[in-house]
């Protein structure tokens, strides 16, 4: 009888411990940040593809970008889903990411930081407003 109660309190003991990170950070989460956008973003209405494809895939369609430019094909334009041309580019140009996000700390450190990623992109490519 003795060692179901030396049983059940070592579970509840691990219950404990097991749970102890959700209950420190109950009710202590972020907000998710809303990016800045630039008015060139705000005057286009719209990003290449629509706000979730964007919000879920934007690394993916980088690196594919990133592929067809620099180890592939060479070809520099993108049409998306709905039949319109931009220039495969993250910094250079008004069609560029930046081009219409304006900037790397409010676009896209924002989220980055929220969601404890670190991208590599900048490990080749500079904010526009570094090279000032």
């Amino acid at each position: 009888m003795s060692d179901k109660i030396k049983v059940l309190i070592g579970f509840v003991i691990f219950l404990g411990i097991v749970s102890t990170p959700f209950w420190i950070n109950h009710g202590s989460s972020k907000a998710v940040p809303e990016p800045v956008l630039s008015a060139a973003a705000k005057k286009a209405g719209s990003c290449i593809e629509s706000k979730e494809y964007m919000a879920a895939n934007h690394m993916k369609l980088l690196d594919t970008w990133r592929d067809t430019v620099v180890r592939g094909t060479g070809e520099r334009y993108y049409v998306n889903s709905k039949g319109k041309t931009f220039k495969m580019s993250l910094s250079t140009g008004p069609e560029s990411c930046l081009g219409c996000h304006g900037s790397k700390a409010e676009f896209c450190d924002k989220c980055h930081v929220y969601a404890s990623v670190d991208p590599y992109c900048w490990k080749c490519h500079l904010d526009p407003k570094e090279n000032k």
